[in-house]
């Protein structure tokens, strides 16, 4: 009897093991059957949300453009070379031809000279900087002896990359103003919108100006020249320096003349003075009769 009550009592407890059992099976399944079908209606969890932000996010910020363009190397370029030449002229000429073959122009030039010993002159040009170093290759090529040659370059680049970055942002304050313009209703709003426009577009002129320049500088290198030339003069013997009859007769007359003049300077003084003459020739006389008559007084004693 024992043993048929132990065996019930067993076959009991496997049943309610049994049933428990299938009941946590069925919730678990439904439990991923609910999540399923939310993920099936759009509603992610939300660390699948944050990590499809992030991604995207990522995407955008690498698709996204640069504002600033970076232009290459920006270098403004100046020389300055004082040469020695031969023949003056001949050299400034064939500047002014190589010039021309580089595709440059001619700012500002002038010569001078002191007698006729020195002639000098200088001349500056400019000259596209692909062209630059052959150039004064060229110009040196033509000097005697190269007295000085200083080379200087600048580099602007990080300038030129803040003004564009300057004046797209003023492009932008300008576009924001203009809009607001024509959306402003009062007087009032309406003047102060137009001054801080005309306050931008002013900033807009002057970037523009300070960007140009730097352009022009950098693609046109600046190349200051000075020339040089010294000669040497050999006086030339004229025909008139030869000529030994001509010089004579002309040394003559010229001694004539001088003894002409002596001697009427002389009459002149005579003539002119005969009264102090005769004066000084009796008072002469009377001095002289005196004396000789008192040393005959004298001697008789």
């Amino acid at each position: 009897m024992k043993k048929v009550i132990g065996l019930i009592v067993f076959l009991s407890l496997i049943l309610f093991l049994s049933a428990c059992s299938s009941s946590s099976k069925s919730e678990e399944s439904k439990m991923s059957s609910d999540s399923s079908a939310k993920m099936d209606s759009g509603q992610p969890a939300m660390e699948e949300k944050s990590q499809v932000s992030f991604d995207n996010n990522a995407k955008q910020e690498k698709a996204a453009p640069t504002d600033i363009e970076v232009p290459n190397q920006m270098v403004i370029y100046q020389a300055d070379l004082q040469l020695r030449v031969k023949k003056f002229e001949e050299t400034f000429q064939t500047i002014e031809e190589q010039v021309i073959k580089y595709g440059g122009y001619i700012s500002e030039s002038n010569v001078s000279k002191d007698g006729v010993e020195q002639i000098s002159g200088q001349i500056t040009v400019r000259i596209p900087q692909k062209n630059f170093q052959a150039f004064l290759h060229d110009a040196e090529g033509q000097a005697a002896e190269v007295l000085q040659r200083n080379l200087t370059g600048t580099d602007v680049t990080e300038e030129y990359v803040d003004l564009d970055s300057r004046l797209k942002s003023k492009r932008v304050v300008e576009e924001r103003l203009t809009s607001f313009m024509q959306s402003a209703q009062k007087t009032e709003d309406l003047l102060k919108i137009s001054a801080d426009l005309a306050s931008v577009q002013e900033e807009i002129e002057t970037i523009q100006g300070r960007m140009k320049y730097l352009e022009n500088q950098t693609s046109l290198s600046t190349v200051h020249i000075a020339l040089y030339e010294n000669k040497v003069i050999v006086p030339n013997l004229e025909e008139e320096d030869l000529n030994t009859w001509d010089k004579t007769k002309k040394q003559f007359m010229k001694s004539t003349n001088m003894l002409l003049a002596a001697i009427s300077g002389l009459f002149v003084f005579i003539v002119g003075n005969i009264p102090i003459i005769i004066i000084l020739t009796v008072a002469s006389v009377f001095i002289y009769l005196y004396i000789k008559k008192r040393k005959k007084r004298n001697d008789s004693e």
